[in-house]
């Protein structure tokens, strides 16, 4: 499990980390691994966004399983590995419940996350987040920090692999297109006292470092014989699968 304590239990200060890693060192991290400096910046008179999930599985089932996490945590490769299949199996395509990933990209300690949660977003476009997201985490040794110094050229493969157009794929990372939605995603997050991944949310109650696949089934069934659902924290676009 990748975890963050914030100093003194600060949750601003480990929100501000987020968003100036995420604003600033992205795309000074960009321009180094791809030796093409292109920084990005939110527009100051921009508005704020929504958190936007991605999901997977009925979008009326009547329980969430919300899950942050970040694609170069450990952790989340073997929650996503191990637990996934069969959560998607036993729960998502029985229509017990569906599931939500937002990203809570820990760029102070994986500094390849970025590019992987870009390139998932990106994938999303076309259709296809579920997939990448399949991927990322399946190879996760081959990209990440200790692995790559240019994460883009290996997961650029998995992009393939999948079957997007890579004209429009490239061209979405050229643009860092999806860096708002990746804050906004993080600023949920910790809006909901979330500062360690896997973190996963069922009916409002946080289980930091994930959940097995057993356990998870356990809160669903009881969820259901008691009638009571689990709402997502915002609007989430259409990544089904």
């Amino acid at each position: 499990m990748a975890k963050v304590t914030p100093k003194k239990k600060s949750n601003t200060g480990f929100l501000a980390v987020i968003g100036v890693l995420l604003l600033v060192g992205g795309g000074v991290l960009w321009g180094t691994m791809q030796n093409k400096p292109k920084p990005i910046e939110l527009p100051k008179d921009a508005p704020a966004m929504k958190a936007e999930g991605y999901l997977r599985g009925n979008p009326d089932a009547p329980i969430t399983i919300i899950e942050f996490a970040d694609f170069e945590c450990p952790g989340c490769g073997q929650f996503a590995t191990i637990q996934g299949p069969d959560i998607k199996a036993r729960i998502i395509d029985a229509g017990l419940a569906n599931f939500r990933f937002y990203d809570f990209p820990l760029t102070s300690i994986h500094a390849n996350t970025l590019f992987a949660h870009l390139a998932a977003a990106c994938a999303n476009d076309q259709g296809k987040f579920w997939e990448m997201h399949d991927q990322l985490f399946a190879n996760q040794p081959d990209w990440s920090t200790m692995a790559t110094t240019n994460p883009r050229k290996v997961i650029e493969a998995y992009a393939t692999a999948v079957g997007l157009d890579m004209a429009t794929y490239n061209s979405c990372m050229d643009e860092q297109k999806h860096l708002p939605r990746i804050q906004a995603n993080a600023t949920e997050g910790q809006s909901r006292g979330v500062n360690s991944t896997p973190t996963i949310i069922v009916a409002n109650k946080i289980y930091p470092g994930g959940l097995t696949a057993d356990g998870i089934k356990k809160l669903v069934d009881s969820l259901t014989a008691a009638g009571a659902g689990a709402a997502a924290p915002a609007t989430d676009t259409a990544a089904k699968q």
